[in-house]
């Protein structure tokens, strides 16, 4: 089921009865039979990011049944010892009691571990990475908790920390406050003067007109892509249909062509039609020929034909040899 927030350790009924501490040995073997191993980690979770869940982790999953306490020091402590923090106690108390890792907070925990405080919070455990955690009385804080045999190295995760975020919040100021100005918080909220504002709100303004030019600049590259992609393509088809084209010419029109063939064919038939029959080898004779019709004039009659009819007939007719 769903997991609830840890609860804080001075809202817990105290506990009297006697407890002894497990060995490192007896922890790794398994769970003693009548609890869980109790591990105990600290910090400032100051913004409380992924390298913390991840340190928490590994704490709780040192033996095979951990019951996970994490101590958190108070701004007061803090601020005194180590620096300003960007979270106030009660939101880092917060964060750390909503890491499904964490079964119990005990909120303005103590800078060092004293005998006193581990017996009080039945602790076998104390986990934190193995870098020295030097303070203004001690160059390693947790340097009685190591020869006693009761230190549990944790690794850090590299390239986050809150230091980390601070840095980048810093370092890129400007662009964090432009953006919450732009959010609707004011300039006294974000401590900023009001020439300073103007200035912020002026590049913003610059910033959009410039955004703007990137896009129409990317939106006509794009255009002149497409129209590149398109062109190209439409050359490649325009070189598939000119082979084409030019197959089906050579095909119609080259030295093997069809239309050689067709116009080779017609030509034969249109010699067949128009040549004439070839003559025949010999001649007939005048009289063998079928006689010609003569016309005769109108005034010539059957009873007296004139007297030299072979030249008057030579004259006025037509044979079928004159007419070829």
């Amino acid at each position: 089921g769903l997991k609830e927030p840890a609860p804080f350790a001075d809202q817990l009924e105290v506990v009297t009865t006697q407890y002894t501490r497990v060995s490192l040995d007896e922890a790794r073997l398994g769970t003693p039979e009548n609890r869980p191993v109790r591990v105990y980690a600290d910090g400032i979770f100051d913004m409380f990011h992924s390298g913390h869940a991840r340190a928490l982790m590994q704490a709780k999953c040192l033996f095979p049944n951990t019951h996970l306490i994490v101590g958190v020091c108070s701004d007061d402590l803090t601020h005194k010892l180590k620096g300003f923090t960007v979270m106030n106690e009660d939101e880092r108390y917060d964060a750390v009691s909503h890491c499904r890792y964490v079964d119990e907070v005990v909120r303005n925990a103590p800078w060092t571990l004293t005998p006193e405080f581990l017996a009080k919070h039945r602790i076998d455990f104390v986990a934190h990475d193995d870098i020295p955690y030097v303070s203004a009385e001690s160059d390693d804080v947790y340097k009685h908790i190591k020869e006693a045999g009761m230190f549990a190295p944790t690794q850090r995760t590299e390239g986050i920390s809150t230091s980390d975020i601070i840095t980048r919040i810093v370092r890129d100021y400007d662009v964090y406050v432009r953006r919450n100005l732009q959010r609707g918080y004011t300039a006294k909220e974000l401590n900023v003067s009001f020439i300073n504002e103007k200035k912020y709100h002026l590049q913003e303004r610059v910033d959009k007109v410039k955004q703007k030019v990137r896009d129409v600049e990317e939106k006509s590259k794009e255009f002149v892509q497409k129209v590149e992609e398109k062109s190209i393509d439409l050359i490649q088809k325009w070189e598939e249909k000119s082979r084409e084209f030019i197959g089906n010419f050579l095909q119609m029109f080259g030295p093997d062509g069809a239309l050689k063939h067709m116009l080779k064919e017609g030509k034969g038939r249109m010699l067949q039609a128009i040549s004439p029959r070839h003559s025949p080898s010999s001649s007939p004779t005048r009289e063998e020929r079928s006689p010609s019709p003569v016309f005769r004039l109108p005034f010539f009659t059957k009873t007296s034909p004139p007297s030299s009819p072979p030249h008057y007939s030579d004259a006025h007719s037509i044979s079928e040899d004159e007419d070829e």
